[in-house]
């Protein structure tokens, strides 16, 4: 589909990238939604945590959210999906990466960009579960790349999945970790690399034959995380390996399914490859929006709800 025009703009503070992300991530908060926590066991014996908001009516329809790099299902991005699609007859299904939930997995392998085998297992589990007719996934970030990969890797899919979408989506891991790495993103690269090197050290601690004190001292930025860690921990060879095959942007000329994409122009971790024109062009299921602002899983929006929040569900209803 060509590009489509949006919409969206914010009050003159949210037209800053960095206030939109930092507002988004530090300072939001959202009362009043309810999770039920739901454990499943993987089929390697692992776990993950899935955190239920359920519509007040029984719903036919379910969403799954997708957080981003080190996030939760309570981060508000989450829970503010949650309460909005709930409230419009939807159950959302909020799925906690593994150790992502407050509680360490049981293997030294944890989630990454590409994990799609986690995703399915959900999607499977709920068609297990319960009678949906149909499921829609909603990915943030990591999860956005995830979710792309997920449907354009060439799995056969239940017919039930009806729509993706994709908010600040680094289709492009590289290109994405690049911009991460400039000076402008310091003080978010650095509060990345400290979570992961904290969760690194309780992975220590189980498994002390697999990582040393001196690999973790040698992690000085997130791609020596991915080269220490998430490469070796999940069978890549090194960190652009790790890049190079769990990049969504290869995998979205196959993609089938309605699909929105939303990264805005100043989001400050997207580097030009994550804006994917050309597949979006000669691909009839993509949308792609870029609104001038946003920031990264920003999009602050009145009534605490934000626009991509409010703009899914629009995607999802127009099907």
């Amino acid at each position: 589909m060509p590009i489509i025009a949006s919409d969206y703009n914010p009050p003159f503070l949210f037209k800053n990238g960095h206030f939109s992300t930092i507002y988004s991530g530090l300072i939001r908060t959202v009362p009043g939604v309810h999770q039920e926590r739901e454990r499943i066991v993987l089929p390697d014996k692992d776990f993950l945590d899935l955190d239920w908001s359920y519509a007040q009516q029984p719903s036919h329809k379910v969403l799954i959210l997708l957080h981003g790099l080190e996030g939760s299902a309570q981060r508000p991005y989450i829970t503010g999906s949650a309460k909005l699609a709930s409230a419009q007859g939807y159950d959302v299904c909020a799925v906690n990466y593994r150790g992502c939930s407050g509680v360490t997995n049981t293997l030294y392998r944890s989630y990454h960009s590409g994990a799609t085998e986690d995703l399915d297992a959900v999607v499977q589990h709920l068609l297990k579960k319960n009678t949906y007719d149909e499921i829609f996934i909603k990915g943030f970030s990591l999860g956005g790349n995830l979710a792309l990969k997920y449907i354009g890797e060439g799995r056969d899919l239940p017919e039930q999945i009806k729509g993706v979408v994709a908010v600040s989506a680094p289709c492009d891991l590289h290109s994405s970790l690049k911009q991460l790495l400039l000076p402008k993103n310091y003080l978010y690269s650095l509060r990345f690399k400290d979570h992961l090197i904290a969760k690194l050290r309780l992975k220590q601690k189980v498994f002390p034959s697999k990582i040393s004190d001196a690999d973790i001292a040698n992690i000085k930025t997130l791609k020596d995380f991915d080269d220490i860690y998430t490469s070796r921990a999940h069978g890549f060879k090194d960190a652009l390996d790790y890049y190079k095959t769990c990049s969504s942007l290869q995998f979205l000329p196959r993609i089938a399914i309605s699909t929105l994409i939303i990264n805005a122009k100043n989001d400050s971790f997207l580097g030009p490859e994550c804006y994917p024109h050309k597949e979006a062009e000669e691909n009839n299921s993509i949308f792609l929006e870029i609104p001038d602002s946003g920031g990264h899983v920003g999009f602050y929006g009145s009534q605490n709800t934000t626009y991509t929040e409010k703009r899914a569900l629009k995607f999802f209803a127009d099907l």
